[in-house]
């Protein structure tokens, strides 16, 4: 492995994780899943889903890559056996899938932070019909998809210490510092006092509600990257001296304090600058983009420095969702790598293929919707293949061979008890509220296939999945011809 592949720092390491971690879903989701499920009852569910769900996944993902030196192809080949291969390419394709559609969310925050720079949001300006003109316009929506993937690109082609390491300990103190300064300035506005009170103050009422748990448990799987190959990837370029357990908790309180910054910056502006609470309300539960592109925009003409605080929020978008887009890109080049292609034409072939499979989410509103809902929920699935991969292992030779030796916070048998048992029960719990969820919110046409956001839409295109890798397993157990080598 060349030095330009591994991680020199620990920090590096760190920042590159967190940075994979934090993503848009930190922004403009958990403000709104806060507001609506309680407040601090949430964020208590939130906190429970981080310990019973995503720190195990993240480490077992660690002790994985760490172990094999392999991405997720190989990593599952040399883990539990050959033909489970299918499961890593599993990971691998529905992180791609993602990466297509992700890439044009990411040419969004570019566009938007671009729109704040050049004073856009000004008093009276319609913020729904200036997203709504830049939304439907494919031609912009491909510039700035391309935009994003090109730049990603080029970061990746520099290799991990020139290129995500070098970046990541640049831009996420900064997505921080960003969101800590629209943070202060959103508590310190008149009014703000409701927004912390919808915020903090637990009903716990809700708490007595199966959504509250379940959207919380969903919200720390997406936010995380727990079960999506991320670290698992990032792990193959870190010595076997690095703390699998230390690592992955700041990996999750980091992402978690990204969340709580982005809920103080958001939720307190949108009370204090409504004009009554019907609109808040109305802001708040108007979907992830409704939230930031038209109700928080129409918002920071009214803020008192709000031609500052504006561009500030949408360039830690930016930072926000091109860190998460360097991993999944990585995921994806690291493929290739494994296969015995160079960096370069690994990093070529992933950031072309991605532009143009990414397309059809640029010019079609509802095909990102629809690949969003689809590929978003399987990403449970991946994390279900984690935990049967740590199983089949064994969860107690993971925590005290892979986990404990180098670990400075030792795992106890909590913690394998936790990954055997309690995990696949969310995972089940999880998979089946979605599924029913697309049943209950379509009656008359969930079982209409390749529609936005049908149950049997996310059936067909799951079965397709697995049964090309299913049939392809053998050709997956060969396409990994690189050694795993050491690294210090």
């Amino acid at each position: 492995m060349s030095q330009k592949d591994k991680f020199v720092s620990r920090w590096g390491f760190l920042a590159a994780a967190i940075g994979m971690a934090v993503g848009t879903g930190n922004i403009w989701r958990f403000p709104r899943m806060t507001a609506q499920y309680g407040g601090g009852a949430f964020i208590l569910a939130y906190t429970c889903a981080l310990f019973l769900w995503s720190l195990p996944l993240l480490m077992a993902e660690m002790a994985i890559g760490r172990k094999t030196r392999l991405g997720p192809i190989g990593g599952f080949r040399d883990f539990v056996g050959k033909k489970f291969t299918w499961m890593g390419a599993w990971m691998v394709s529905v992180c791609m899938l993602i990466t297509f559609y992700y890439s044009v969310v990411t040419g969004w925050c570019i566009k938007y932070f671009t729109l704040a720079m050049s004073g856009a949001f000004k008093p009276g300006v319609d913020t729904a019909t200036l997203w709504n003109s830049f939304h439907n316009n494919s031609w912009q929506n491909l510039f700035f998809h391309f935009l994003a993937i090109s730049l990603c690109g080029l970061i990746i082609y520099k290799g991990i210490q020139s290129g995500v390491e070098r970046v990541s300990k640049i831009m996420v103190p900064a997505l921080f510092v960003f969101l800590v300064v629209a943070a202060v300035r959103a508590v310190t506005l008149v009014g703000a006092g409701q927004g912390l009170t919808y915020m903090f103050v637990p009903v716990w009422s809700k708490l007595g509600k199966p959504e509250t748990w379940l959207q919380a448990f969903t919200q720390s799987a997406w936010s995380t990257g727990a079960g999506w190959g991320l670290l698992l990837t990032y792990a193959v370029y870190t010595s076997r001296k690095e703390d699998i357990s230390q690592n992955c908790m700041m990996v999750g309180f980091g992402d978690q304090t990204a969340a709580l910054l982005a809920g103080l910056a958001i939720i307190p502006t949108i009370f204090a600058l409504s004009p009554n609470l019907e609109s808040a309300n109305s802001a708040m539960a108007g979907g992830n983009t409704g939230l930031t592109f038209i109700s928080l925009a129409h918002l920071f003409p009214k803020m008192p420095g709000g031609f500052i605080i504006a561009p500030i929020f949408f360039l830690a978008m930016v930072f926000a969702a091109f860190t998460s887009l360097i991993a999944m890109v990585e995921v994806g080049v690291k493929m290739f790598i494994d296969a015995g292609w160079s960096r370069k034409n690994g990093t070529l072939l992933v950031v072309i293929g991605t532009f143009i499979l990414g397309i059809p989410s640029a010019v079609l509103p509802s095909f990102l919707d629809n690949q969003d809902w689809v590929w978003g929920v399987a990403l449970l699935v991946s994390g279900f293949f984690v935990i049967l991969a740590v199983r089949r292992y064994r969860a107690d030779r993971v925590r005290v061979e892979l986990i404990n030796p180098t670990a400075d916070i030792k795992m106890g048998p909590w913690w394998s008890f936790i990954i055997t048992y309690i995990s696949p029960l969310i995972f089940l719990g999880l998979t089946g509220w979605w599924l029913y969820k697309g049943i209950v919110e379509n009656p008359k046409s969930w079982w209409k296939p390749f529609s936005t956001f049908t149950t049997m839409t996310i059936i067909i295109q799951w079965v397709m999945l697995m049964v090309i890798l299913l049939l392809v397993n053998k050709a997956l157990v060969k396409w990994v011809k690189r050694s795993p080598e050491e690294v210090d």
